[in-house]
């Protein structure tokens, strides 16, 4: 076993995993596994440029990290950092600023690697299961940018596309520096067209409907499982691998775009970091659905994060 740590900041939150993996059995222990929404993508797509405020609250989430990193003994780390950091003029800052605090120059990965990444890291424990039919479509909802990966035992076709949950609140309904709480028909209806061109730009490299199980990834969708569950509290074990059906995340969307942000933030499997983002990230995975003819979607708490340590391993 080799003891490693994988870092993913992207454009909402930076997760830590600390792991024991065996590359031969394909074994992964976890030790550390914590995350914290930092925002970092904070008018990225406005103005091209990472906030000195959301630099500030990311460097303080990695000097947690550094001293967990530290007391576990991890033997290598790895760094990846998406979307927001790939998009910003002032990338350099971000990158000097982690290199001060944890000793590895952050890879700002392409949306192909993202892709890899996400699809080794969902598909690794559903290989060879009876219940889960391949080619498997991997989704990973984002801040940023979705990545969208069709394969079975390795990647066929990968695309990443700019459409996230961050992105399309700050692009759709973010109004005088306000969200729209609940957001307008007319604020819907522009995300749900900005979303169905992404999802075209994602076909022309991705055959999404040749699918067999979709596996969604990520926050707003494990969120959505949790509320689809009834969950009293957020629980990754009842979440990973649950299957939540297309009209359970109809009915979710359809409640979350008409909600209030106290309503939304009362959920008690809701983080707060989420509460004003979720209703575009869901609107994203039941587009996605919808597309894909899905009837179902699997969700998978293992993803971008568990490839990264797969890679260092």
């Amino acid at each position: 076993m080799k003891r490693v740590a994988a870092i993913d900041c992207g454009t909402n939150s930076i997760r830590l995993l600390v792991a024991d993996v065996d590359p031969a059995t394909g074994e992964l222990k976890d030790l550390d596994r914590r995350m914290q929404i930092v925002r970092l993508g904070q008018g990225v797509d406005r103005t091209g440029r990472l906030a000195p405020e959301a630099l500030e609250r990311t460097f303080a989430a990695c000097r947690e990290y550094a001293a967990v990193i530290k007391g576990l003994g991890a033997e290598r780390l790895r760094f990846v950092a998406t979307s927001a950091s790939r998009d910003a003029e002032n990338r350099a800052d971000f990158v000097r600023g982690v290199v001060d605090i944890l000793g590895v120059e952050p890879e700002v990965i392409t949306g192909d690697q993202e892709a890899e990444f996400s699809f080794n890291g969902a598909i690794k424990e559903l290989a060879g299961r009876d219940d889960v039919e391949p080619p498997y479509l991997v989704v990973d909802i984002g801040g940023g940018s979705t990545e969208f990966v069709l394969g079975a035992e390795s990647v066929r076709a990968a695309r990443s596309v700019d459409v996230g949950c961050v992105r399309m609140t700050e692009r759709h309904l973010l109004r005088d520096g306000e969200i729209s709480d609940p957001p307008s028909p007319g604020q819907i209806a522009a995300m749900k067209t900005d979303i169905a061109e992404a999802l075209d730009r994602a076909e022309e490299t991705v055959p999404l409907r040749e699918a067999a199980t979709l596996v969604g990834l990520a926050g707003s969708v494990t969120t959505v499982a949790a509320i689809a569950l009834g969950l009293g509290h957020y629980d990754s074990e009842a979440i990973h691998h649950a299957r939540i059906p297309l009209a359970k995340v109809r009915e979710i969307t359809e409640n979350l775009l008409t909600s209030t942000h106290a309503e939304r933030a009362a959920s008690p499997v809701m983080h707060p970091g989420r509460v004003d983002v979720i209703a575009a990230g869901t609107l994203v995975l039941l587009s996605i659905m919808e597309r894909v003819g899905a009837e179902e979607v699997v969700v998978s708490e293992h993803d971008i994060l568990d490839g990264i340590a797969w890679s260092v391993a």
